[in-house]
Order: C-alpha cells, then sequence, then structure tokens
C-alpha cells in the first residue's frame, strides 16, 4: 500500500493499530507521506489535515472517521484556536450525530518541528447502525453556539458494549470553575458516575481512567489521587495520570475521563469480568489504590500507565533519575512484563501513548523514540508522543501505556 502519511522520524512506524474490534490511531498530525508540516503556523488547516490523515489511518483498518468513538488530541496554545473551537470544527468534520467523545487538551510545547495539533482516534466499525448506541449530551455555553451546526457536546457515548467519557473538568455551565483540586476532583467524579449512570454503567465497568493535574512532586498527586480512588473499589480500571501544564477553561487544575465496557444481557446491563495481569516485578503506587496494571477484555490488553518506579515497590522511588533514554527502556520492560501475563509481547501493541520530559526540541523527541523503538519486537505501533515541561517530579521523566491485541 502507498504511504498514506508518516512521523517525521527514521525508525518504521504503523499509522493505525487494532485490537478487539477497536481500531486505534495514535498522535496523526499534519504530516505529508515524506513526514513534512503541510501547513506550518497555521492550526485551523492542520486540523483539518490531521483529521483527513485520521481518516486515511481509519481506512486501513475498514473504518472511517464517522466510526471514531473517542477522538482526544493535543493542541497547542496561544496558536490561534481554544477548546469550543476546536471540538465545532471537529463535529463538523465528523458531520454525524451523535458526536464521538471529543477530549482537546492544551499543551505547550509539540513533539515536532512546526506541528501544532496532533490527534489520537479509537473507532468502531459500524457503530451506529447498532441497535444499541446511548449518548449523553449537553449543551455548549451560550457564548460559543455560534461555532456549533448543533449546539450540543457529548459527555458519554456507549457504542454497544464499548463507552467513552471525555475528558471533564469542573466548569459550570458557563465555563466557569472554582474551588482547589479537592473539590475540583468530587465535582469531576461526580459528573463521570452521573454520566456513566445514564449509559446503563458505573465506573466499575471503566477499563481505563486517565486524567490530568497541576503539579509539580507527587505530594500534589497523591491529594487528588486519594479523591479520585475514592469513586472505585478493587479491583477497578488502569490508570494513567500525569501533569497538566494548560487547561481549558481558565481555573481548571485538574481534568479526568474514562473507556470502559458494559454488555447487554437478556435485557439488563451487565458487568463483563476481566482477566489482570499484574506481574509481582511491577511496582505500586505509594498510597492505597485500588487500581490494576494490566487488564483483557474482548480481546483486548490495556495497561496503567507505566512509570520508573523501582522494582516491586510502592515506595516511590525512580530508578536512573532524572535520565530520559534508561527511564524510558526500563518503563519499557514493565510494559513488556505485564503483557507477558498473558502471553503477548510488545509486537502485539496496536497503540502506545507516552508522556515524557522535554527541553521542546525535536531531537529530544528522535531521542525518546529511539529508545521506545529499540524495546519494541517489530515496527513501532501508532504512537502518541505528548512533550512535557516536566513530569510528576524531576526525578521521573516518562509516563508510557498501550493497548494491545490480546
Amino acid at each position: 500500500m502507498e504511504q498514506l502519511w508518516q512521523l517525521p522520524i527514521d525508525r518504521t512506524h504503523e499509522i493505525a493499530g487494532s485490537a478487539g474490534g477497536l481500531a486505534f490511531v495514535g498522535g496523526a498530525g499534519d504530516f505529508d507521506a515524506a513526514g513534512a508540516i503541510r501547513h506550518p503556523g497555521d492550526l485551523a488547516a492542520q486540523l483539518a489535515g490531521t483529521l483527513d490523515n485520521v481518516d486515511a489511518a481509519l481506512a486501513v483498518e475498514g473504518c472511517s472517521l464517522a466510526d471514531a468513538v473517542r477522538i482526544k488530541l493535543f493542541y497547542s496554545v496561544d496558536a490561534g484556536m481554544d477548546a469550543w473551537q476546536i471540538i465545532a470544527a471537529i463535529q463538523r468534520r465528523v458531520g454525524a450525530a451523535p458526536a464521538p467523545a471529543i477530549t482537546a487538551n492544551p499543551v505547550p510545547m509539540q513533539p515536532f518541528e512546526g506541528q501544532l495539533v496532533q490527534v489520537q482516534a479509537i473507532a468502531s466499525k459500524g457503530w451506529r447502525k447498532s441497535a444499541d448506541v446511548r449518548v449523553v449530551e449537553d449543551d455548549v455555553p451560550q457564548a460559543v453556539r455560534g461555532l456549533f451546526e448543533r449546539a450540543k457536546v457529548t459527555r458519554g457515548l456507549r457504542a454497544g458494549e464499548f463507552f467513552s467519557i471525555p475528558g471533564r473538568t469542573a466548569a459550570d455551565a458557563d465555563d466557569a470553575v472554582a474551588g482547589d483540586g479537592i473539590a475540583q476532583t468530587h465535582v469531576i467524579m461526580g459528573r463521570l458516575t452521573d454520566t456513566a449512570h445514564a449509559l446503563g454503567c458505573t465506573l466499575q465497568d471503566a477499563i481505563k481512567k486517565e486524567g490530568y493535574y497541576f503539579g509539580t512532586d507527587m505530594q500534589q498527586w497523591a491529594s487528588m489521587a486519594a479523591v479520585r480512588a475514592s469513586y472505585f473499589r478493587e479491583p477497578a480500571a488502569v490508570a494513567t495520570v500525569v501533569p497538566a501544564h494548560r487547561l481549558h477553561p481558565e481555573g481548571a487544575v485538574t481534568k479526568v475521563e474514562v473507556l470502559g465496557y458494559r454488555e447487554s444481557w437478556n435485557g439488563f446491563d451487565k458487568y463483563i469480568p476481566r482477566e489482570d495481569s499484574w506481574p509481582k516485578r511491577v511496582w505500586d503506587w505509594p498510597i492505597p489504590v485500588p487500581y490494576r496494571q494490566g487488564s483483557r477484555l474482548r480481546g483486548a490488553i490495556w495497561t496503567g500507565g507505566q512509570v520508573p518506579f523501582e522494582v516491586g515497590f510502592n515506595g516511590g522511588r525512580a530508578a536512573y533519575p532524572g535520565d530520559l533514554v534508561r527511564q524510558t527502556r526500563f518503563t519499557m520492560r514493565y510494559v513488556e512484563d505485564i503483557l507477558g501475563g498473558f502471553g503477548k509481547t510488545s509486537a502485539d501493541l496496536g497503540l502506545l501513548v507516552c508522556y515524557f520530559t522535554s527541553d521542546g526540541k525535536e531531537a529530544t523527541t528522535r531521542r525518546f523514540l529511539d529508545a521506545v523503538a529499540d524495546c519494541v519486537a517489530g515496527p513501532l505501533p501508532p504512537i502518541t508522543c505528548v512533550a512535557q515541561p516536566h513530569m510528576h517530579s524531576p526525578e521521573m521523566t516518562v509516563e508510557i501505556w498501550g493497548v494491545a491485541r490480546g
């Protein structure tokens, strides 16, 4: 097949993957077949080009943009568009209602020179024709309704068994936010709980929880982490929570989203048991939380965000403190350990999502991706690379999670 587009790297990589009936695109940008940005300096044009590339990548897996259940993007701040403008543009491009669950995260830097946006997608072929489609929608704030052809935003979407609740902040109907991180976390978790219930689900059905918080040390993480954890019971989802450096709207200090599965059986909604992998070698959290490290369900393996904590320990100490390349290789071994618990390897990955400390230079991204590629058996899977000014602490430089065919 002719190369449709590629990342500007020398390592072989896939632009689309699959696992358990889902199709994945990770970190698509406005790249051409040679990996060059087609519209430098123009966020609106890059967004349009990126969505074209997502559509082309999904076609490899027999899907289209209209099959997307969840779209997540990282866009550059101060580049001419805010979150509402971006969400409206995506909904127009998808061109079908209900819209996918969309999470738009502002970021201070991108992985590659000239890049202003990267988009990740999860699709389920033909879900719009399913007999079981459920959606929770909200009106968009009055101030931005003129941007939308249909002034609704998807707060939760269930397409058959799979559901997505996009990133939520504590913003009210007018996009205003009040309270500290603890108060905002309670508001968010209450909203996620209510949305899940409206979809016929609970948070216990979540397979993956992702979150963002403002903070520069593990203590700031721990205070909000304890609140989030109180809304789950063991065994809960696999989880990834990383520092945020920008959030929309102003005043938001944390954001949380979930993905999950729930089946309908004889007219009732039922929890689906999942298999677990947590090798003794793999670290534990420094505070008690109910999350797992690896879960297999419906032919897909989901890993928690792996970090370079010391082996088999819950003290929160980093191995190879501050060393991006060594910590990346060390962390990828944890991913391999978890997949190994299911008899799988990194060659089975259909998606990798990576957060790493960067100085904002493309050379750092390339160095990071070389370290990841050295640990993958085969081409790099579809990969999202979120460059960060800092991670949880100066000693920790990376967090990586993935989805594999199981």
